[in-house]
Order: structure tokens, then C-alpha cells, then sequence
């Protein structure tokens, strides 16, 4: 039997405008940016995982057979949702700055378990959320 898997040490998303994608996770949300390759996409250090952003129409063509890595053709049509682990005594601090930001909260939802989290968007579209880290404490 194979050893458990540890955790999710990457997650992706996709955005065509890798602009603004740059612009929102780095600047509004305040994530490290890593690296920018050009039009293909930008990753962002999150807590101890990393966030992928990539341009869709850009990961679906294949590597040439000389690229020094040899990473398969991947990617998503529509919009993608993640959720970052926020601190209770933080979420309120977090969603003042998004409104701030002039970001519109989409739902705050009070869980069945007791925890809390609150839903926006990224420029793509794509779906993101907030929520303590009781969210998914198994009782």
C-alpha cells in the first residue's frame, strides 16, 4: 500500500489576461510573485503551496522536442474555484480589504459545522473564497 498523500503542494487556475491576473493576486491580494514566464503564466508563493495562474491558450500546445522540460499539454475552459485559509479573527479584515479593492463579495456563508467563509471573484472569473480553516475539521 502506497504511503498517504502529504497535501496539495500546487493548485492552477487559468486567466488569458495574465495582466491582471498579475495585478490581483500580486497587488490586491498581496501574494509573492515567483516567476512570470511571458504569456504562458505566473505563479504566486500562498502559505506553504503555490499558486499557478495560466494562460489557457497558451498550455494546451505541446512542448517542442528540444524544451528543457518536457511538462504535458494541460489546461481548463470556464471558470476554476480555490479557497484560501484564512485565520476566524482574520476574514472580516480580509473581506474590508477586497471591498476596498473595489472586489464585490458574492455570498458570506456561516457553514452547518460553524465556520465561515465568504466567495468573490478574480478578473477571469474565476470563483474564490475565503474561509477559516475549520471549514472541513472533521468532528
Amino acid at each position: 500500500m502506497a504511503p498517504a498523500l502529504e497535501g496539495i503542494l500546487e493548485t492552477a487556475l487559468y486567466a488569458p489576461d495574465l495582466d491582471g491576473a498579475e495585478a490581483f493576486y500580486g497587488g490586491v491580494l498581496g501574494l509573492q510573485k515567483i516567476t512570470r514566464a511571458g504569456n504562458r503564466h505566473v505563479f504566486f508563493r500562498c502559505g506553504p503551496g503555490v499558486l499557478l495562474v495560466f494562460n489557457p491558450t497558451e498550455t494546451i500546445k505541446p512542448p517542442s522536442p528540444d524544451a528543457a522540460l518536457q511538462v504535458p499539454p494541460h489546461g481548463t475552459t470556464g471558470q476554476g474555484h480555490m479557497c484560501f485559509r484564512v485565520a476566524r479573527e482574520a476574514l472580516d479584515a480580509w473581506k474590508s480589504r477586497l471591498e476596498t479593492a473595489g472586489v464585490a463579495i458574492e455570498a458570506d456563508v456561516a457553514w452547518p459545522n460553524g465556520a465561515r467563509s465568504f466567495y468573490f471573484r478574480d478578473p477571469a472569473g474565476n470563483s474564490l473564497e475565503c474561509a477559516e480553516p475549520g471549514l472541513w475539521s472533521i468532528e
